[in-house]
């Protein structure tokens, strides 16, 4: 049985805004990855991923707060604990991080060679700098990485030779869990290709020993990760298989996306696209039912006031929605 890497239960988190206006960005949010598996997480602006994704560091500074819920990594709960024993023993070793724009985190004044031993030295003091040094150019070598790269400057590197060094730095101490917030965006699709080339490497190497992978493109994660979940107003409405997720998904809204992006590998889907109407809920007065319901051409009046949770239907599959899963592929088998 493969071992549990990170396990989430009922997390909850929050903004509050300069009015003292609660933000639930993470509603009662649960998932779990095993160990060489990779999780993706979807969904359109504003949904809640990169909210989830600080908060499954267990590194919360306002306006964000943690409300409740466990973040479980490989056996070790680490909600709760006060920010300075997360920088200390959790953020680099347990649970790396790397976030959207990642290409403008480094310091332009400091040589890439300085943020490896600031990550390594926060964890281990003692370590001597040329153990280091060697340290880092072994990695830089085995992940095809010039070593020269270690003494220059950020503004020195391409666009994607920095998103690359950022990758090898948060990765240095071989973390159970990266999360990775949207890494390739800002990219063209050669440093895309090669960024998460990169990634899947790490994984088979065991530099990393899972993967979450945020992205607003559903198919992207259908090249990249082991399974998908599709967030919506701060709640997990839908998970599966990434192959399942791209070509069968059951909830309305993972539909609604899929049908706003065009598909290569799909070649039985038309080209048009359809947009989903509407916008997504206000968080700081949520609806009291479905939060899609407003949007979702299928919602029924019980919509509107009952809050579904999500149920799994098949091994590996779950979906939050008032519908039958028989019910929603009948209605799409019409629609197509």
């Amino acid at each position: 049985m493969a071992k549990t890497m990170l396990e989430v239960r009922e997390l909850t988190t929050k903004y509050v805004t300069r009015f003292h206006e609660d933000v639930y960005a993470v509603d009662h949010v649960s998932l779990k990855i095993e160990e060489g598996k990779s999780l993706g997480i979807a969904g359109e602006s504003g949904c809640g991923k990169s909210t989830l994704a600080l908060s499954l560091m267990g590194y919360y500074f306002p306006p964000l707060h943690y409300m409740s819920g466990d973040i479980i990594v490989d056996g070790k709960n680490i909600s709760g604990l006060d920010p300075d024993t997360v920088r200390k023993t959790v953020l680099g070793s347990d649970v790396a991080y790397i976030p959207q724009a990642a290409m403008n985190a480094l310091n332009p004044t400091r040589k890439i060679s300085a943020f490896i031993e600031d990550v390594i030295l926060a964890h281990d003091p003692k370590r001597d700098k040329k153990e280091i040094r060697e340290m880092a150019e072994k990695r830089f070598e085995e992940l095809h990485l010039p070593k020269e790269a270690l003494a220059k400057h950020a503004v020195e590197l391409s666009g994607g030779m920095k998103q690359r060094v950022v990758i090898a730095i948060s990765t240095i101490l071989s973390p159970k869990v990266l999360i990775a917030d949207e890494p390739s965006s800002a990219l063209d699709v050669t440093s895309q290709k090669v960024v998460i080339r990169m990634l899947k490497e790490m994984m088979d190497k065991g530099y990393i020993k899972s993967m979450i992978f945020i992205t607003h493109e559903l198919p992207l994660l259908y090249n990249v990760t082991d399974d998908i979940m599709v967030m919506y107003a701060g709640q997990i409405v839908e998970r599966g298989s990434a192959k399942e997720m791209v070509f069968d998904p059951v909830h309305p809204y993972s539909r609604g996306l899929m049908n706003s992006i065009l598909v290569p590998e799909d070649g039985t889907r038309s080209n048009k696209l359809v947009a989903i109407p509407g916008t997504p809920p206000n968080l700081k007065r949520p609806p009291a039912g479905c939060r899609f319901a407003e949007r979702c051409k299928y919602a029924m009046p019980a919509c509107r006031y009952n809050s579904y949770p999500i149920v799994d239907f098949a091994e590996g599959r779950s979906y939050r929605c008032g519908h039958s899963v028989e019910h929603l592929r009948e209605v799409y088998k019409s629609e197509d």
